[in-house]
């Protein structure tokens, strides 16, 4: 019988942050290669030390098969598949497992290292799925101050994705449980993401929206669109975005059929509230945080009283690309990174929408 598992090419993130043990932590779940065959995209010295220290703090007990292609992987449980790029030395790694009080954060931080070997694993994967050799992309954190550091002058995931996919219009959307946002812009000041805010782009998010949706099994999505002002500018007094650009693009998108309950903006300080109780299944966003505060006060859990997270949930998915990319929703965390106790949930997350999104794709090229 033909094995169908789609493959999800992982990238392993910034060897000095928390992808090498959210990676191993991820890939201890049984059940996740029922679903598909995950194959690790980074360095195999990083992995070995993240392994090490899984299985001190942990008990858990993988081994590596690495792999030139993805055709050579086992996808077996037990195994971890990696292609090994091999940019980071042994010695570059810290090794803390015999410190009296267990593993020690590295406390390395950004670099120049870290920073280009992250980018490389991220270009790769890119290439892998660019050329059918994966189904669908997922990414471990990276960091832009490193990979700047490097000399890729990017802001971030998204950009790299847009850039070596060829891509003019994307978005980034994030989403936790029922809750999922889409931005009209990310990385910018929000001096400029307010003059980014123009018909054509929210008009654009919304169509990314509604495809998004159904490509996460929402047959008909209920889209709200977030003002930009406070209160949506109260009819031009605090602001004319939302009259002169806003709506327009809500106007132009009900005429295609798209679902718009509201058919206007909705006050930004309501919409939230609103998604949460049903009332969409997706928002436009006008910029980063505007987006990005509700989620991750939804998804990130902290217990004050141990003093560690109790979750890090979330997905952070590219729209428009000609690939599938989901994800994590967190940072590199390097003031924690190689201890052990880094939180993997969202990296599971980010897989399983991924293989949504991938069988989507999957079911529209045989409709077509």
């Amino acid at each position: 019988m033909a094995d169908i598992r789609p493959i999800v090419g992982i990238s392993m993130g910034d060897p000095f942050g928390n992808g090498p043990e959210i990676s191993v932590k991820a890939l201890n779940d049984k059940t996740l290669y029922d679903r598909c065959k995950p194959l690790i995209v980074g360095d195999k010295t990083s992995m070995e030390y993240a392994l090490k220290v899984a299985n001190k703090v942990d008990g858990i007990d993988l081994k590596l098969n690495i792999v030139k292609e993805p055709k050579e992987g086992k996808y077996e449980y037990g195994t971890i598949d990696l292609i090994d790029l091999g940019l980071v030395p042994a010695d570059k790694i810290p090794d803390s497992l015999d410190d009296p009080k267990g593993p020690q954060p590295f406390r390395i931080g950004a670099c120049e290292l870290g920073g280009e070997a992250a980018f490389q694993y991220v270009v790769y994967v890119i290439k892998l799925a660019m050329d059918d050799k994966v189904d669908a992309t997922v990414t471990n954190a990276l960091s832009k101050e490193a990979i700047n550091m490097a000399g890729h002058h990017y802001s971030g995931h998204t950009e790299i994705y847009a850039d070596y996919t060829g891509t003019k219009k994307y978005a980034m959307m994030l989403g936790h449980e029922e809750l999922r946002v889409v931005h009209v812009s990310t990385h910018v000041s929000l001096r400029e993401a307010c003059d980014r805010v123009k018909k054509d782009r929210v008009l654009d998010c919304i169509h990314m929206a509604n495809e998004a949706c159904k490509a996460l099994g929402i047959k008909e999505p209920k889209i709200g669109v977030a003002g930009l002002n406070p209160h949506c500018g109260e009819d031009g007094m605090f602001g004319r975005e939302e009259i002169e650009e806003i709506q327009p693009a809500i106007d132009a998108a009900l005429a295609e059929g798209i679902n718009i309950p509201e058919k206007k903006p909705t006050p930004p300080d309501t919409v939230f509230s609103k998604a949460l109780g049903g009332w969409y299944d997706i928002v436009v966003v006008m910029y980063h945080d505007q987006g990005h505060i509700p989620l991750k006060v939804k998804g990130f859990v902290y217990n004050k009283e141990e003093q560690h997270w109790e979750a890090v949930a979330g997905i952070n998915m590219t729209l428009g690309l000609p690939i599938v990319r989901v994800s994590v929703d967190h940072g590199t965390g390097f003031g924690h990174a190689g201890n052990g106790g880094a939180n993997e949930l969202s990296l599971v997350n980010a897989v399983d929408a991924a293989l949504h999104m991938a069988s989507y794709r999957k079911s529209q090229k045989v409709g077509n």
